[in-house]
């Protein structure tokens, strides 16, 4: 199958990503660094992050600050992605969440709108973990 070079977007075969936020979007929206990162310090955000698992997605969404609606965004990458080292190198070699992250922005194109949260229990047990860690002084390293 060969591509439309005419018609910029996803093809058939391309890799699907999404970001969880509670930020309110639309398709066409780019989702870009330099504004406050919705986890750690909450500094101005050096990377933007995208899975491409549903999953973690849903705990991006979850664990994002704000009172906002959880929304899970279909993305592309406008540029490269790498590992996201806090998920990777440090907790679980070889990527299997596959989670990254960028300093180029990722496009909207699209929206899951029907989607299964975690149970309460679980996010408030993972809440409580990263309390504890920034107790201890332990953040992020992509603030």
């Amino acid at each position: 199958m060969e591509q439309n070079k005419d018609k910029p977007g996803a093809t058939p075969f391309a890799q699907t990503y999404f970001h969880g936020t509670k930020g309110d979007l639309k398709v066409g929206d780019l989702i870009a660094t330099g504004f406050n990162s919705n986890y750690g310090k909450r500094n101005n955000a050096k990377y933007i992050f995208l899975s491409a698992t549903l999953d973690a997605a849903i705990w991006g969404a979850e664990l994002a600050f704000g009172e906002g609606k959880q929304r899970i965004y279909l993305v592309e990458p406008t540029g490269p992605i790498e590992d996201d080292p806090d998920l990777t190198d440090k907790k679980f070699p070889g990527n299997p969440t596959k989670s990254y992250r960028s300093v180029h922005p990722f496009r909207i194109v699209g929206e899951v709108i029907h989607w299964q949260g975690h149970p309460i229990e679980q996010v408030n047990v993972m809440k409580n973990h990263l309390a504890k860690l920034k107790e201890q002084g332990i953040d992020s390293l992509n603030d």
